[in-house]
């Protein structure tokens, strides 16, 4: 759709519609003699072929009366009336559509923008995926965990969740790779990564019946 294109309607019928408009506001009365063909062309600018097509439209509206010899009289204020809001009716429409079409394609070059935007975002998100494929997760070991005082060895930690915790926070020291030994406290914040249900498997094993089985078939606290 090419844009800024101002549809206008023929310079014929804005002069017809020009007329009526004076007749209607009564700059002209029933029976005045306004113009000759000749008089019409040069008052508006216009060729006298534009000017006959003026005056053709008024006639066939029977506005004015084209007379020979007498030139153009006017003949009827209520069909100048008639004339004039049916013309601005027909302008209106066209400026609405106007108006309309401009916010579909508005809509339309938003709705790309945002669909460029949209692809960026997931280009960004699969390679940051790439880039850091394990989000760890975090939790915090308070009073109610069954496993208090028992290092990541005892719990077989991996093996019942299968889980890898890869850093405990403790008070304001951050443990990275801790190994076996290290023990869980309360108020500890352990950080561990594996597939997206292992969340809930490791909330389920340290905080849920501590009369269950691991994932591995394997006691919690078991050795082997």
């Amino acid at each position: 759709m090419q844009k800024n294109v101002k549809i206008t309607p023929p310079r014929y019928q804005q002069v017809a519609a020009d007329v009526a408009a004076k007749i209607a506001k009564r700059h002209y009365l029933v029976g005045d003699r306004i113009y000759a063909r000749s008089g019409l062309a040069s008052q508006y600018g216009v060729s006298s072929e534009t000017a006959r097509r003026a005056i053709c439209v008024l006639a066939d509206m029977e506005i004015v009366e084209a007379r020979k010899g007498s030139g153009v009289v006017v003949k009827s204020y209520e069909n100048a009336v008639k004339f004039v809001q049916h013309y601005q009716n027909i302008q209106s429409m066209a400026d609405l559509k106007r108006e309309i079409f401009a916010i579909i394609e508005k809509q339309t070059e938003e709705n790309k923008k945002l669909k460029e935007c949209i692809a960026k975002m997931m280009d960004k998100t699969d390679r940051f995926r790439s880039i850091n494929p394990f989000t760890p997760f975090d939790m915090v070991i308070d009073s109610t965990c069954h496993y208090i005082g028992k290092t990541i060895s005892e719990l077989n930690f991996w093996h019942n969740t299968l889980a890898t915790v890869i850093a405990i926070r403790r008070n304001d020291t951050l443990l990275l790779s801790p190994g076996p030994y290290s023990v869980l406290m309360e108020g500890d914040v352990i950080y561990f990564i594996g597939e997206d249900k292992c969340f809930e498997r490791v909330k389920k094993f340290l905080y849920g019946s501590s009369e269950r089985e691991s994932t591995s078939g394997i006691c919690p606290g078991s050795q082997e």
